[in-house]
């Protein structure tokens, strides 16, 4: 079977497992050993109802015991899952391609899980962080030192602006997960990235506060805005397409940024 068929096979699944750490983080149920239960009736589902995608279709996206809505959630990020992979496959059809999948369904997951919970958990940021060490080994192993200490970086300069942050203002400003998350991207992408990726995770999330205010919403020192899933962002670009090709953008950041 050709690699990019298998990945195709399996991102569906690897979309409904992210789906259950999303759904099951904060909640105390286990992620790997609790029975997935309707939400509405609480009956357990059987295993035959568990295939994604096709089980949903084929429940016409209704629990089959109450027949309550399936939240579109589940079918949602396995396609997102399988959109992942494509856009991985446009980009990269060789050696990188499995290990640029494994990076971008890693990112999702941690980019829903800021969205939905304000977390970045340890059981997916530390494994992304090892993940990457291991694949710069694998395709660039002269370059793990210089990988391995740009996670070391990225991880102290991030921890030292939060700190700095609190002691100044009070307020808690840059978790400890946003310090994990930007020690992994290092760990992917190297020391010449990180000017690159810290720019872009910026200037992505001001533009995303401007357009909440734009519309309306309250943003100012109180706000809450998850920083995971612009840090994601950012990774999975400069990972795709160097920041020699990601960076020739940075005029109009910079634009909207003045």
């Amino acid at each position: 079977m050709p690699v990019w068929l298998f990945l195709l096979i399996l991102a569906p699944v690897i979309g409904s497992f992210l789906g259950v750490i999303v759904r099951r983080l904060g909640t105390g149920q286990s992620i790997i050993w609790a029975r997935s239960n309707c939400e509405n009736c609480g009956v357990a589902i059987a295993f035959y109802d568990l295939v994604p995608l096709v089980s949903f279709l084929q429940l016409k996206g209704r629990c089959r015991h109450c027949r309550s809505r399936i939240s579109f959630f589940h079918p949602a990020i396995e396609i997102s899952a399988i959109l992942v992979a494509v856009w991985a496959m446009t980009v990269d059809s060789g050696n990188g391609l499995i290990a640029s999948c494994l990076l971008g369904w890693m990112l999702l997951g941690l980019a829903l899980c800021d969205i939905a919970r304000y977390r970045l958990p340890d059981g997916l940021t530390l494994p992304l962080l090892l993940a990457g060490l291991g694949a710069t080994a694998m395709l660039m192993p002269e370059a793990v030192a210089d990988h391995a200490l740009a996670a070391a970086l990225a991880y102290g300069l991030f921890r030292t602006i939060g700190w700095l942050y609190q002691r100044l203002r009070g307020l808690a400003g840059l978790g400890q997960g946003d310090a994990k998350l930007l020690a992994a991207s290092g760990a992917w992408l190297g020391l010449f990235a990180l000017p690159n990726l810290i720019l872009i995770a910026a200037a992505s999330a001001l533009i995303f506060a401007l357009l909440l205010k734009v519309q309306g919403r309250v943003i100012d020192r109180q706000t809450r805005l998850p920083f995971g899933p612009f840090i994601a962002l950012a990774t999975w670009l400069l990972w795709l397409y160097g920041p020699q090709d990601v960076f020739k953008f940075s005029p109009y950041l910079l634009t909207v940024l003045k």
